[in-house]
């Protein structure tokens, strides 16, 4: 068992006990590599399965990060190392990694994450699975992928189309960073503390005379963090997103092509939205495309289907698209000037959509047929 998770339980009166997973590489942001994602999904499963344990808690070590992502880094030498080819090592992340997020999803017991920090990526995938997703006055979430020639995975082809608008779409395409009041309005948490309250909260679960019904324990876990909040009197500002929820609309309704246009003729001293149209401009015009097709799913696609396909683009990132140029610029070499295979998004050939798009597996023998 890996020791970058650390595995604990927190004892009840009633006898019960609450599953506690902590991230524990603080000084990588405790961003996930293969191993604390196949310990997590062991021990979640367990937990899952043992009467004893009435509750999870996914946490992160430190005060900086939940978690900023996975181990980028190694699946860019894995990718680059396969020159060409579908690196082993990039479908086994992935593959193992959505299982995670789908055992989350579907988790039947109160599953909190506590997303204190920066949550990016697949952090973001942790903690859109939970029941229970608590921001504090310091959380900054984001998926940031365009900027690294990836798109939303992790689930984001189900999440991101169930949010208000166009809400998703921006998202999607600009990276933008949300804080807590962003967090509640779009969907992505559930309730709001500040992070010196999580002592306290932990006290307080420990009171509960938890049972054996997994939805009345999810209503006494919501019960307990409505309460703290007002008992705290834990408050925050309209989200920057509700107030702009027209604008947002506006801009990013429309064909693809139109939504290009509308953003390169933006013109905007509005530091948000400035921030936003220059993290697009800037972005992959290939994972734009990606996040607009996705966008165009909706809702029809189940949870399961949705990370099946999102396997299927992620390792074709790796092998056909911007993805390894875009972490060398970033994180490797780190000049920011990445050389995207096609200079604009009106410049992207429908062949290598389909290209990214088509899956390298047979429906019998893809990786995650039996979610």
């Amino acid at each position: 068992m890996t020791n970058d998770v650390v595995f604990q339980t927190l004892g009840t009166a009633c006898g019960k006990h609450i599953g506690i997973a902590t991230l524990n590489v603080e000084a990588a942001l405790n961003a996930l590599n293969l191993e604390m994602v196949k310990a997590l999904f062991q021990q979640l499963s367990a937990w899952q399965q043992d009467d004893k344990t009435v509750a999870v808690i996914l946490d992160g070590s430190g005060e900086k990060a939940f978690c900023a992502g996975g181990d980028i880094r190694a699946l860019y030498q894995a990718a680059k190392a396969a020159d060409g080819e579908v690196a082993a090592t990039v479908t086994e992340f992935f593959s193992h990694e959505y299982q995670l997020d789908y055992l989350m999803h579907t988790f039947d017991k109160p599953l909190l994450v506590w997303g204190d920090g920066i949550v990016m990526g697949g952090g973001l995938g942790l903690m859109v699975g939970a029941s229970h997703r608590v921001v504090t006055e310091h959380s900054r979430l984001a998926m940031p992928e365009v900027s690294i020639g990836l798109y939303p995975d992790v689930g984001g082809s189900y999440f991101l189309n169930r949010m208000p608008g166009k809400l998703g779409l921006f998202l999607a395409l600009t990276g933008y960073g949300l804080k807590a009041s962003d967090c509640l309005y779009s969907g992505l948490a559930t309730h709001y503390l500040h992070r010196d309250d999580k002592q306290l909260l932990l006290d307080k679960l420990a009171e509960v005379k938890w049972g054996m019904n997994t939805s009345l324990n999810k209503q006494k876990f919501s019960d307990v963090l409505v309460a703290l909040r007002n008992q705290l009197g834990r408050s925050v500002a309209v989200s920057p997103l509700k107030k702009n929820q027209g604008l947002i609309d506006e801009l990013f309704s429309g064909d693809l092509r139109e939504i290009d246009s509308k953003l390169v003729a933006l013109e905007t001293e509005v530091e948000w939205l400035a921030k936003a149209r220059n993290n697009y401009l800037a972005g992959s015009p290939l994972s734009i495309c990606l996040g607009y097709a996705q966008s165009q799913i909706g809702t029809e696609m189940t949870l399961a289907e949705c990370f099946r396909q999102e396997l299927d683009w992620s390792v074709n990132c790796t092998v056909h698209g911007d993805f390894v140029e875009g972490v060398r610029a970033l994180l490797i070499d780190k000049d920011k000037t990445p050389h995207w295979h096609v200079p604009h998004v009106s410049d992207v050939p429908e062949e290598m959509m389909t290209t990214l798009m088509t899956s390298p597996w047979h429906a019998d023998d893809h990786p995650l047929n039996k979610l």
